[in-house]
């Protein structure tokens, strides 16, 4: 059970916390975490491809393929945070979005939760603002790019492996 939680330091939007936790033998620990912004983001499919961005990660200093995704404004809707995260970092506007799952990917260290959606299209749209390289992949490079470690992002993976899971059941016959 929680009993107390505080702040030990944030910066650009995420809080490094610390909680007390009364365990069931009445001992306790405390855990620390981090606390991020909702994010939003989308998997783009079209033509039997998918719209993912090759990304430098800054704290493993490691370059991998990864879904457009970025924090939900102050009184923004989710969906709308998906399409302009994928407009800003691809280049691409959507089309429809639909929600496709909500991801917690570090549950035991950190407190982030996102939000992602499927868009079956997708048109140019604006230069994107970053100097990331967007590129539309074959869906079936997927599992290769997973086993060559070009795609880690627990979130980009789970998105990923959802979104293939529902393309199979719905093409399987009943």
């Amino acid at each position: 059970m929680r009993r107390s939680e505080r702040l030990l330091y944030t910066a650009n939007g995420a809080d490094l916390r610390v909680v007390d936790v009364a365990q069931a033998d009445g001992e306790h620990v405390e855990q620390p975490f981090i606390r991020t912004p909702r994010a939003a983001g989308a998997v783009t499919f079209q033509g039997g491809r998918v719209l993912l961005l090759w990304r430098h990660h800054l704290v493993t200093d490691t370059w991998g393929w990864e879904i457009p995704l970025g924090e939900i404004g102050p009184d923004e809707e989710p969906e709308a945070a998906a399409a302009r995260h994928l407009e800003e970092q691809t280049g691409w506007r959507p089309g429809p979005l639909l929600p496709l799952i909500r991801i917690r990917p570090a549950e035991d260290v950190a407190d982030c939760d996102h939000l992602i959606f499927l868009a079956h299209e997708a048109s140019p749209g604006a230069a994107p603002a970053g100097a990331e390289e967007a590129e539309w992949l074959p869906v079936l490079h997927i599992q290769q790019l997973m086993d060559e470690q070009a795609i880690t992002s627990a979130t980009t993976s789970a998105a990923l492996l959802y979104f293939l899971a529902n393309l199979l059941q719905a093409r399987a016959p009943h």
